[in-house]
């Protein structure tokens, strides 16, 4: 069983480490690629891209200017330590991941990326913004879908086969980083989550805030309790939710909260 997430736009670089262990993304050399196009780029073309405030266009151009390799634990940081966004608000991997969950989630857990392509959690990055849907010309094309092609599907198939239990890829990203992915091409079933919550008894439905935290806090559920099976998945609780048969399908089950805050 893998898991993929999203990453983050919210990064942590000051907080200590929870863990020594660190490892290389396996695609360093296509991340230098897209590095050289967007160092090219000024503040305002960055801003217009993203559609970011000038400030952030200004942080961003310098993160882009400042990033080199070869990465180091002085210099850059393990993934899951680096983004501190809602969805790894929700995985809570640095105050409850012990040292053999972070060599669990090495195996199990990946990040899509659209610098990187794909990160396992103990591989070292550096400060950046790079949404996988930004709009950006490359050799390949005019987008990082293009750039990626099926380089990060390939990469995944791989960790499929090398991860413990059954052939599933469990999706807990957002569609635009899954989209990276061909799923005609995954070598495993594929079981996307699904997590509703209904306000004062109202309507169940997608709360995009409250989705991200859950998304995360399966992801560290399945790391920390070494979850191998899709049927294992109906047991996650946490955050108020519950598993709603009527609702779910055989590859989305559905979890469902009351939320009367």
């Amino acid at each position: 069983m893998l898991i993929v997430v999203s990453p983050a736009k919210s990064l942590d670089f000051e907080s200590p480490l929870t863990t020594k262990k660190f490892s290389e993304p396996l695609m360093l050399d296509r991340a230098a690629e897209l590095v050289s196009i967007m160092a090219n780029k000024t503040p305002n073309e960055i801003s217009s891209m993203m559609s970011i405030s000038p400030a952030l266009g200004e942080l961003n151009f310098e993160r882009f200017q400042d990033w080199s390799a070869p990465f180091t634990p002085h210099n850059a940081r393990p993934a899951l330590l680096a983004f501190s966004g809602d969805v790894y608000l929700g995985m809570d991997a640095p105050n409850t991941f012990s040292e053999r969950d972070f060599t669990h989630a090495q195996k199990t857990l990946r990040i899509l990326s659209g610098l990187y392509g794909v990160l396992r959690p103990l591989d070292l990055i550096q400060p950046y913004r790079l949404e996988m849907g930004s709009t950006l010309q490359t050799p390949a094309g005019k987008s990082l879908y293009d750039f990626w092609g099926e380089d990060i599907t390939d990469i995944i198939n791989a960790d499929i086969d090398a991860s413990p239990g059954s052939p599933v890829l469990v999706n807990l990203a957002s569609n635009e980083y899954f989209n990276a992915i061909n799923p005609r091409r995954v070598d495993a079933r594929i079981v996307a989550p699904v997590f509703l919550d209904s306000k004062n008894g109202g309507d169940y439905k997608i709360v995009s805030f409250f989705a991200k935290r859950a998304r995360g806090s399966m992801a560290g559920w399945i790391v920390q309790n070494r979850i191998k099976s899709t049927k294992a998945l109906k047991q996650f609780d946490a955050m108020g939710y519950r598993f709603d048969p009527e609702r779910s399908t055989t590859n989305r089950p559905t979890f469902i909260r009351e939320n009367d805050n």
